[in-house]
């Protein structure tokens, strides 16, 4: 389990297809304390170390595979060398849920339709299939983005926004969003289960 609070941003070094798989080579500061079999979300998609080891220049390096499923269902068949992919390591026992309970489990890939700088906070805008009932979102409920815990602000169907405040543009790769881009949506969990729970009474009555 993840809390939607990104601690480090991590660099793809190289992809390496195998099959219908991709094995993804990154690089971030707290690489040097991973260990196998860790999950790790990148982007809010919650993948596995297969790998450890260290760049040219020495730096803590580490590997994880995306399968077909993955890379159907998320933003990571698109990414190339050189991108910013947002971390976050599973949440420790004990520890303080500052965002809300993210799965690690992508919903669906949505697109950047704006980025507006409001002169000390930014708000960007974004599309998302609507093809499942429980795709939803609420004002003031949790969103996940990119692996990032946000609180909605505009809703409406296929469509919300989000206020960043300058500490989350700068420490995530939000700074870098464009108009078009790809990014990965994760709906709140306790929400999916109450819309699915209410599609069931309705199709009953």
């Amino acid at each position: 389990m993840f809390t939607g609070i990104i601690e480090n941003l991590a660099q793809v070094i190289a992809i390496t297809p195998e099959g219908s798989n991709i094995h993804l080579d990154l690089t971030c500061d707290v690489a040097d304390a991973f260990t196998i079999d860790q999950s790790v979300a990148h982007d809010g998609c919650c993948l596995t170390v297969v790998a450890l080891g260290q760049t040219e220049d020495g730096k803590p390096k580490y590997r994880v595979t995306a399968i077909q499923e993955t890379l159907n269902k998320t933003s990571l068949g698109s990414w190339t060398p050189g991108r910013a992919v947002n971390i976050e390591r599973c949440m420790e026992s004990g520890g303080r849920l500052d965002g809300h309970i993210v799965q690690g489990h992508v919903d669906c890939v949505g697109h950047v339709t704006g980025v507006e700088d409001l002169d000390g906070s930014y708000a960007i805008s974004i599309d998302h299939p609507t093809d499942d009932s429980t795709w939803m979102t609420v004002p003031k409920g949790s969103i996940t983005i990119n692996g990032t815990s946000l609180t909605v602000v505009d809703s409406r169907r296929g469509h919300f926004s989000v206020h960043i405040i300058p500490y989350t543009w700068e420490h995530t790769n939000f700074h870098t969003f464009k108009v078009g881009d790809a990014v990965n949506l994760e709906f709140d969990i306790i929400g999916k289960y109450v819309a699915r729970m209410m599609a069931a009474y309705q199709d009953q009555a």
